[in-house]
């Protein structure tokens, strides 16, 4: 399986510039491919992307998982779920209705008001 890559470098440009493609790679999404003598030698990508593509492979292999997976999209199928309003009103969430929450890999709340339609 081959890959498109818009970032593709020599190990020898990739040298003098590691700590600017270390910065940039940060941005989830955006991998280098490092050549030696115009063959694809490696990939570098940053340390949570890998984790995380590291975990989903985890779970690619594992059976069980697999089955869990089926089994959900099974009940979706039939009908058998609740929504996320449902969920909140049966946990007793209870939100303002005029806002909306979000939150990022920060743990930091966001608001914004709704727009009436």
């Amino acid at each position: 399986m081959t890959i498109k890559m818009k970032n593709i470098i020599s190990i020898s440009e990739a040298r003098s510039n590691i700590f600017d493609i270390a910065e940039k790679i940060q941005k989830r999404g955006n991998h280098y491919l490092f050549t030696e003598n115009g063959k694809a030698k490696m990939v570098a990508m940053s340390a949570e992307e890998y984790d995380s593509l590291m975990e989903d492979l985890a779970l690619a292999k594992d059976p069980k998982f697999a089955a869990k997976i089926k089994k959900a999209e099974d009940e979706i199928a039939r009908g058998e779920y609740v929504t996320l309003q449902e969920f909140e009103r049966e946990l007793g969430i209870v939100r303002p209705t005029n806002s909306l929450v979000l939150r990022d890999k920060a743990k930091k709340d966001y608001s914004a008001n709704k727009r009436k339609k």
